[in-house]
């Protein structure tokens, strides 16, 4: 009895002292370690998505303790590894699977594993981290560059030294004269989309970020991706820029040559393209890439063959979104007999709210409101041309009627920007697609070309500082993959000089005599019947074409100050024109150029009717829910346990 009792103790104190089992969560924490009195045996490679390493022996338990072949090929580890390539849409392949084998699959070396190099680990989590955040995943646990990975010290090896030999000749094959950007030119569904935007920021963080401006009808972010030297900030007297494309979701080219965009520009300014990095160093770049998702998933069921001029079109509610503006230009125009009429800043009349608004149309009111846009440009498709306001003719009887801005001249100098740096839009072949604008050199009026009332390059004019043109990219509004890489050719340089032209013109800082700067300041050209107003800090822009301007800046409560300058023809950037305004004694008389209404510049959505497009969804307790991201499905359907370790914040 006694012998029996001391057996049983014995055995006792050996279960109880065994190291308990290494689940991936407490492997996470760091809570255990694999013992070190497990006996490891080589065998040969066994797990297939890892045979392609560069050694046939490897051992188990390997050393995330998985005992075998059958515990390592059931775990979310391994799974995760089989779909890398497709989560992360081919970047960092095959490296993150190699780099994961070394782990799941070590190197068997003398009866033992040998560890894959910690210097090897973290390069690749430098280079692969912003993958995984752009897809909204944590980076995983097992690939923990400390934990997992040895030093030169300690004998380990590079996994990966094979590859980089092979991509390094192959690299040297395709681009002998030295690294290049390379893009996929194909077609993206909305989420992919959005992937690939926010990998793009991620990868190139210092100068760009993602943010979203609302949610179309059915829910999906209208995403933007920003490019600057100091991203999420205004800077004085940097002006800030934007694209807009896919308004129509069956005109999709514009979308697709906005998506490829920001991944230039993010390259080529990693790469030193001195271009890329002035204009980015410079300019506050802002990209829509999508206005209208809902729109462009029902035109892409479609797909390219059928080119539908309808299917798609406008958005979930059956809107067209460039009809869905406060239509300030019939306004304008039922002022034009009174004296002091003005042409810039019009108030959204409290009627407009009363009418259907789109939440798209609302999500870029506010956007356009909120941040000083310069200039803008908004691609369409359908033909080829430049078009620019005003879109509503001056006679409500004339369906096609010149129906020019005072601003005329700049319109017409930005839309040549464009065209001038397009090898087909102002050509003089006949039998091209847009041959009936030859006769305009590939420009237009857009009330000239055919009238409507509601359009989005009206509304930034009239209710903002912003100038924005038409780009009508093509006849063929969903033209097939492989006219995607002739059409980024044809229209990269036009969407670079577009770019930097925003540098033209004028700018400056209204200060009073204490060197405060002077919000809303008005900056009048003499001539020009359209102000622009000054930005937070009393910075400016105003788009002007060579030639000898008298400017007037005016405040109230501050005498006028009038300057003459003259900017040359040749000129490559913006002057630089400054004002201080004395503050006057006694309240001056109304300003003359005010009209009088009952509407403010600043009643935006007064009856509280469409905020609600930009409320989070939030939970019980009011915090903002949080939805499991896409990839998800790709673990819980599987049978693996959820590996929660991939979860951001969990």
């Amino acid at each position: 009895m006694i012998s029996t009792l001391f057996a049983l103790n014995v055995l006792s104190a050996l279960v109880c002292g065994a190291p308990p089992r290494c689940e991936p969560e407490d492997h996470r924490l760091g809570r255990c370690r694999p013992a070190a009195e497990d006996k490891r045996t080589c065998t040969d490679m066994v797990l297939g998505y890892c045979e392609d390493m560069p050694y046939k022996k490897i051992t188990f338990p390997n050393l995330l303790d998985h005992r075998g072949r059958h515990e390592a090929e059931t775990g979310a580890e391994y799974l995760l590894l089989s779909v890398v390539h497709s989560l992360l849409r081919g970047e960092c392949s095959p490296d993150i699977r190699m780099l994961g084998c070394s782990v799941l699959a070590p190197r068997c070396q003398d009866g033992r594993a040998l560890k894959p190099c910690r210097s090897t680990c973290e390069a690749v989590r430098r280079g692969c981290e912003h993958a995984f955040e752009g897809i909204d995943m944590a980076w995983p646990y097992f690939l923990d560059c400390d934990r997992f990975f040895g030093s030169e010290e300690e004998g380990c090896y590079d996994p990966l030294e094979t590859l980089r030999a092979q991509q390094e000749v192959a690299v040297a094959e395709i681009s002998p004269g030295g690294p290049s950007t390379v893009i996929q030119f194909t077609y993206q569904s909305n989420a992919q989309m959005f992937n690939i935007l926010k990998k793009t920021a991620a990868k190139c963080a210092d100068i760009s970020r993602t943010y979203s401006i609302g949610r179309s009808v059915e829910g999906k972010d209208l995403l933007v991706i920003e490019f600057s030297n100091n991203p999420g900030q205004h800077d004085i007297l940097e002006p800030e820029m934007k694209f807009v494309g896919n308004m129509h979701g069956n005109e999709v080219l514009g979308r697709q040559l906005l998506i490829y965009l920001a991944q230039y520009l993010c390259s080529e300014y990693q790469l030193g393209n001195e271009r890329i990095q002035t204009l980015i160093n410079t300019t506050r770049i802002h990209i829509l890439p999508s206005m209208n998702p809902d729109g462009y998933e029902v035109a892409a069921a479609e797909g390219p063959v059928y080119n539908g001029w309808i299917s798609g079109r406008g958005n979930a509610q059956s809107i067209d979104l460039n009809r869905n503006f406060p239509d300030l230009t019939s306004i304008l125009y039922g002022r034009r007999r009174n004296k002091y009429y003005r042409t810039d800043h019009i108030p959204i009349p409290d009627s407009y709210w009363f009418g259907k608004v789109a939440p798209e149309t609302y999500a870029v009111m506010k956007w356009v409101r909120s941040i000083p846009f310069v200039q803008s440009a908004s691609l369409h498709g359908g033909e080829l041309v430049v078009s620019y306001p005003f879109d509503l003719s001056k006679h409500p009887q004339e369906a096609k009627m010149l129906s020019p801005t005072p601003d005329e001249q700049v319109f017409r100098q930005m839309a040549r920007t464009y065209v001038d740096n397009h090898p087909t839009m102002g050509d003089r072949d006949t039998e091209r697609c847009g041959a009936s604008f030859i006769s305009k050199g590939g420009i237009i009026n857009g009330a000239l070309w055919y009238s409507f009332a509601g359009g989005m390059s009206d509304f930034n004019y009239l209710h903002t500082n912003c100038f924005e043109i038409t780009v009508e990219l093509g006849c063929d509004k969903f033209p097939t993959e492989e006219e995607l890489y002739p059409e980024w050719k044809r229209n990269k340089e036009s969407l670079l000089s577009f770019m930097e032209s925003v540098h033209r013109g004028i700018k400056g800082i209204v200060k009073d005599v204490n060197g405060n700067g002077i919000k809303g300041t008005r900056i009048s050209v003499k001539g020009i019947r359209h102000d622009i107003t000054t930005a937070e800090d009393g910075d400016y822009w105003r788009l002007l074409n060579p030639g000898i301007h008298i400017l007037t800046a005016s405040a109230p409560g501050y005498a006028r100050v009038m300057k003459k300058v003259h900017l040359p023809r040749h000129m490559k950037k913006a002057g630089r024109v400054d004002f201080v305004l004395r503050k006057l004694e006694r309240a001056a008389p109304a300003d003359i150029y005010s009209f009088p209404s009952v509407d403010t510049y600043d009643r935006f959505d007064p009856y509280n009717q469409f905020e609600r497009y930009t409320l989070s969804e939030l939970g019980e307790n009011g915090e903002e829910r949080q939805g499991k991201p896409w990839w998800w499905n790709y673990f819980i359907h599987s049978g693996v346990a959820a590996p929660t370790w991939l979860l951001k914040n969990y």
